[in-house]
């Protein structure tokens, strides 16, 4: 296990040298100066002098990018033009959001896409299956903010359940944290449920059809055990690529959510930075959620190992 673990480590720095350089040359191509942008309408020559070379603009492209690669070796990814915060501090602030969120959405997700996938499959042609997958085609098309205004509509305004925005930290109050990140993890978990049920469908099908499904209900096995232990076990692996894959993919595309349940989270972040032309922020958010890419990547070979043994031999 600690070999493959090292292996994918490695396999890893060329990819990250391979973000950065991307992620550094095309903010390069990006219209506009953010220093001029910063500065607005007052434009003293003096500061902007100031601040191009205290933020290295002056320097020659390569100069640049060394200069910045090798911070963020270090840990600094410099300082945000608007805010004049570290940036690592103002990741570090954001992050935590929507880690809870997605992570809440995945457990929804998780639990309503793998039981109803595993359904249609053992009942495939029914009634049960044609429902299952009605429900997962409605919940791919419908906009999340859409469903967002009104499970607020429904759970806020009506029943008066749960609040409509806002955010509280875990550490100040886990229920009321708790209340405020039901809503918006309902509305990500079920667009992500969706394509859960659809995958796990096809793949819990293509596992019945196996002659060892076959050969273990022929031994007397009851139907339960040989679709719990036997089939569901080897229809895992493509879930778990898939999981892992969504789970990357929340980290930075939670921003609608966030944006509908004023949820100061981690997309709305990168959206305002990119507006903003605010590059050391973009730079350390996309290095950030590169290396959370790859750490879910890293995980999902973990899992398959745990799962099926036999592909440590791969």
């Amino acid at each position: 296990m600690l070999e493959l673990v090292m292996k994918r480590l490695i396999s890893a720095i060329p990819t990250l040298f391979l973000v950065t350089l991307m992620v550094f040359s095309l903010q390069k191509l990006l219209p506009g100066d953010p220093i001029t942008a910063m500065a607005g309408e007052e434009r003293d020559p003096a500061v902007i002098a100031q601040l191009r070379e205290q933020y290295h603009l002056n320097d020659p492209i390569p100069s640049q990018y060394f200069h910045w690669v090798g911070n963020a070796l270090r840990g600094d990814f410099g300082t945000s033009l608007r805010t004049q915060e570290p940036v690592l501090q103002l990741i570090a602030s954001k992050l935590p959001v929507t880690l809870e969120l997605s992570l809440l959405a995945m457990i929804v997700a998780l639990i309503i896409g793998i039981t109803m996938g595993v359904l249609a499959a053992v009942n495939k042609g029914t009634w049960i299956d044609n429902g299952t997958n009605f429900l997962a085609l409605s919940g791919i098309s419908i906009p999340h903010f859409w469903l967002g205004v009104l499970l607020i509509m429904l759970f806020s305004v009506k029943l008066h359940w749960l609040p409509a925005s806002g955010y509280v930290p875990f550490s100040e109050d886990p229920l009321q944290n708790l209340k405020t990140m039901l809503l918006p993890a309902a509305v990500l978990g079920t667009g992500l449920s969706a394509t859960l049920m659809r995958h796990t469908r096809a793949a819990m099908i293509a596992v019945l059809k196996a002659d060892y499904i076959r050969t273990a209900r022929a031994k007397g096995l009851l139907p339960k055990k040989v679709i719990m232990k036997h089939a569901l076990r080897n229809a895992l692996v493509p879930i778990i690529t898939l999981t892992t894959l969504l789970f990357g993919e929340l980290l930075g595309g939670a921003v609608l959510s966030e944006q509908v349940f004023t949820i100061p989270g981690f997309g709305k972040m990168i959206v305002d930075s990119v507006f903003n032309r605010d590059y050391a922020v973009v730079q350390g958010v996309v290095m950030v959620v590169a290396v959370g890419f790859l750490l879910m990547n890293l995980l999902a070979d973990v899992l398959y190992v745990l799962v099926n043994p036999r592909m440590r031999r791969a």
